[in-house]
C-alpha cells in the first residue's frame, strides 16, 4: 500500500541471549505478517508479542533454555506511533527539548 511504516525494537536479554535473540529475529516477522497490521497495528503488536513469547518458550522447552528478555518496540505507521513493551524496557520521547511520557514500565511491584 502507500503507506509508510518504520519498525524499531531493542531487547535486553536476562539470563542469557537466547530469548533475546530469538525475538530480534522473530517478533518483526510476527509484525508484519499479523493480519491487523494495516487496520489495527496496536492490536498486531500486542498480539505479535504474545505469539512471539509463545514460540519461544516451546523452543526453550524442547531445548532446556533458561533465558528470558525485556523488550521494547516502536512501530511508525504514517504519522503515528505504536510503542509495545514487556519488562522494564522503556521508550523516551523527546520533542522541542522536553521528555514526553510514553509508556509507565513493567515492574515487579507494580499490578
Amino acid at each position: 500500500d502507500d503507506v509508510d511504516r518504520a519498525y524499531f525494537a531493542v531487547f535486553d536479554g536476562h539470563g542469557g541471549v537466547d530469548a533475546a535473540n530469538y525475538s530480534a529475529t522473530h517478533l518483526h516477522v510476527n509484525v508484519g505478517l499479523h493480519q491487523e497490521i494495516v487496520k489495527n497495528p496496536a492490536e498486531a503488536l500486542k498480539c505479535s508479542f504474545q505469539k512471539t513469547d509463545e514460540m519461544f518458550l516451546s523452543k526453550a522447552k524442547r531445548e532446556k533454555l533458561r533465558s528470558g528478555t525485556t523488550g521494547v518496540s516502536a512501530l511508525i505507521v504514517g504519522n503515528r506511533l505504536h510503542i509495545a513493551w514487556l519488562g522494564d524496557s522503556q521508550v523516551m520521547l523527546v520533542q522541542q527539548g522536553k521528555a514526553v511520557t510514553l509508556m509507565e514500565p513493567h515492574k515487579p511491584e507494580r499490578e
